[in-house]
């Protein structure tokens, strides 16, 4: 196995079970520990992962970074596209529906100007500026009050407050993490308690998410796992990850997705 196979796998093996250690690849390699040290150096190097005593982890932000939407608009394009295109099926016409803040969500918005007599409450700017834009006239968009974000959502009390009031058909949640532990997360506190005034507001939740979210935790839980009727992601879903997802989401779906450069 060539150097750059091997270090592909290698980073498949830490996304998917969150860490790896030295003398169990060299096992399964059939190469020397020096050998993998030089591939987590190399991975180490790249930004891909992050090295520990005996081993390597994922690298990634703080449980409260927050990438600014335009940042996040670019990673995994094809799987949010995936996944907004499947999403859109769910939508009926005259339905009262609501998006979260979040890229796939934006994604999603693209796909519904066209459905007719559709109400949609959101938090998301962008969202709101693609309905506003290139919607239907017998489309209504609520679009809520409250303290903009990085990610430009609109949180806090004037947010949840607005929500708290509304009785909503269905809600796709955009999230920033998925954990067995922790369930869906997000990196702000006052997103946190907006997205969960949506998710009470709805008859239904869906979660769009991408293969990437898996093991990744933000600072507050939206809701657990079990809260979602649907979870909407690409077929890039770790094997693991698929077995704790099928037992504890309502139905999870995984959608092909192209496979491109990241």
């Amino acid at each position: 196995m060539l150097a750059r196979q091997r270090q592909t796998t290698i980073l498949e093996r830490v996304r998917a079970a969150g860490g790896v250690r030295v003398s169990e690849l060299a096992a399964e390699f059939g190469v020397s520990d020096m050998t993998i040290r030089r591939d987590l150096e190399t991975l180490h190097e790249q930004g891909l992962l992050a090295k520990v005593h005996g081993g390597a982890t994922l690298a990634g932000p703080g449980s409260t970074d927050e990438p600014g939407f335009r940042a996040k608009s670019v990673r995994q394009s094809t799987e949010k596209s995936a996944i907004a295109a499947y999403a859109a099926r769910l939508v009926r016409p005259g339905a009262a529906i609501a998006l979260s803040a979040g890229t796939t969500t934006a994604e999603l918005a693209r796909r519904l100007v066209e459905v007719p007599d559709l109400t949609v409450v959101t938090n998301s700017l962008p969202v709101a500026e693609i309905l506003h834009v290139g919607g239907r006239p017998d489309q209504t968009v609520v679009l809520t009050g409250g303290v903009r974000t990085p990610s430009d959502a609109l949180v806090g009390p004037l947010a949840v407050a607005a929500i708290a009031a509304l009785h909503l058909d269905l809600l796709f949640l955009g999230v920033h993490g998925i954990s067995e532990r922790a369930g869906f997360t997000t990196p702000n506190l006052m997103e946190a308690d907006t997205n969960r005034a949506l998710v009470a507001a709805a008859d239904a939740l869906v979660v769009l998410a991408d293969h990437t979210k898996w093991g990744t935790v933000g600072i507050s839980s939206i809701v657990a796992l079990d809260a979602a009727d649907v979870l909407v992601t690409d077929d890039r879903l770790p094997p693991d990850a698929r077995r704790v997802l099928d037992d504890r989401v309502g139905e999870l779906v995984t959608v092909p997705a192209t496979r491109g450069a990241e």
